[in-house]
């Protein structure tokens, strides 16, 4: 049974900077795509950022780019994404969502696996 758990959201003021984290029991980690989607109150899930296996390509919604950066370690079997300049308009539940692959995915229908959720409140 894969397992991701997502971890570091919180309350945070406009402006400030939160790490979010996701360990993964996936033995493929290292060959997995995996990615950060959010989803806020009465919305979709929306894509947030992308990392391909080696960490070598990434990719993000626009909304975010320039202020969010993914990363991940494999050796420690965890991707991160980095937020700074948070707005109002970044409060979610931010999730996280791996898949064996070596292709960089951006779409929730191509993920296996998903984490549960921390969720990012940003106060104006």
């Amino acid at each position: 049974q894969v397992q991701l758990v997502e971890s570091g959201g919180g309350l945070v003021q406009a402006g400030g900077s939160l790490r979010l984290s996701c360990a993964t029991s996936m033995r493929t980690f290292s060959v997995s795509a995996m990615g950060w989607f959010r989803q806020a109150p009465g919305k979709e899930r929306e894509f947030v950022a992308a990392i391909n296996w080696s960490g070598s390509s990434t990719y993000y919604t626009d909304s975010v780019k320039g202020r969010f950066t993914i990363s991940r370690d494999n050796a420690k079997n965890t991707v991160y994404l980095q937020m700074n300049s948070l707005k109002p308009e970044d409060t979610a539940v931010y999730y996280c969502a791996a898949k064996s692959s070596l292709r960089l995915l951006t779409r929730p229908s191509e993920y296996d696996y998903w984490g549960q959720g921390t969720q990012v409140t940003v106060s104006s």
